[in-house]
């Protein structure tokens, strides 16, 4: 079993930066890819980037292309994501999330942490 658990959220300006970390625990060997989802009020969650839990792959939608940056320390099980040039539309709640297999479902989620950007 693994445990996810985000911090780093919080207040920023359009335009701002914050970095998000996911540290995972438990059975850690066992995760083949870790994503970051967010949900905003009245939308579904979606998924915004991924990267695999061993090796370089990575993936990110096109509206955070360029802008966000995931990234791992597997010394430390924590995966980071760091957000750049925020705009009010990145305000959600966003959420870690581990797969097992290739093109698994995520099964193990994280709380969430809180992001808002005020215009």
């Amino acid at each position: 079993q693994v445990e996810l658990v985000e911090s780093g959220g919080g207040w920023v300006q359009a335009g701002g930066s914050l970095r998000l970390s996911c540290a995972a625990s438990g059975r850690t060997s066992s995760i083949y890819r870790v994503g970051w989802f967010r949900q905003a009020p009245g939308a579904e969650r979606e998924l915004i980037t991924t990267i695999k839990w061993n090796g370089d792959s990575t993936w990110y939608i096109g509206s955070v292309k360029g802008r966000f940056a995931i990234s791992r320390d597997n010394a430390k099980n924590t995966v980071c994501l760091q957000m750049n040039s925020l705009k009010p539309e990145d305000t959600a709640v966003y959420y870690c999330a581990a797969n097992f297999v290739r093109f698994g479902k995520y099964d193990a989620w994280g709380q969430g942490t809180q992001v808002t950007v005020s215009s």
